[in-house]
């Protein structure tokens, strides 16, 4: 179902604005963009995982209708808080998966390298997020733009869109943000 994006950004505001109705409207316009989000981060971060995309989709979607009523600056901001909620969810499950493996109670098995190379993918998305959070505390706006650009799909333009800076200071952040995840990366 193809809506505008104004379409979109008048319900998401209305939805803000406690109006329940709106987005019971709204979901089915986002289902198809929201389900391009999390099947790209599910084939690229997340290999060897038993989520299938529209299980991301429904956790995803019942903690966005937990949020507190906000005031959403477009569709954007909703895709992008969409994409870092997703992203929080399989870092939960991965985290999960990542005790369970250290002795939570289950028995080691010898399997296949398909499961080594899903354990290890598992380890670095646990990592990424740990660098994440730590790039949050020295520099907020860098972490944003990693979140909205490598998590989200957005575009330079689009982040500093949904960031209200120019598209210069995105690229010289995303760049920077790059260059640091690199590193710490790197050090583990």
């Amino acid at each position: 179902m193809d809506a505008s994006p104004q379409e979109v950004t008048q319900l998401l505001a209305a939805w803000g604005r406690g109006e329940e109705a709106a987005l019971a409207e709204l979901m089915p316009l986002v289902c198809e963009e929201l389900r391009r989000i999390a099947h790209s981060y599910l084939r690229r971060h997340a290999p060897g995982n038993t989520w299938q995309t529209t299980a991301v989709i429904h956790e995803a979607y019942l903690r966005l209708v937990r949020q507190p009523e906000q005031e959403w600056s477009g569709r954007k901001h909703f895709y992008a808080l969409a994409a870092k909620i997703m992203r929080d969810l399989l870092v939960d499950y991965a985290r999960q998966r990542e005790q369970l493996k250290r002795g939570g109670g289950a028995s080691v098995l010898d399997l296949e390298t398909a499961a080594t190379i899903a354990q290890e993918r598992t380890a670095e998305l646990v990592a990424l997020d740990d660098a994440l959070q730590e790039l949050a505390k020295r520099d907020p706006r860098q972490c944003q733009v990693v979140e909205l650009r490598y998590f989200g799909g957005l575009s330079v333009e689009e982040t500093a869109e949904v960031l209200k800076v120019s598209p210069v200071t995105v690229a010289r952040d995303w760049n920077m943000a790059k260059a640091w995840l690199q590193r710490e990366l790197r050090n583990l």
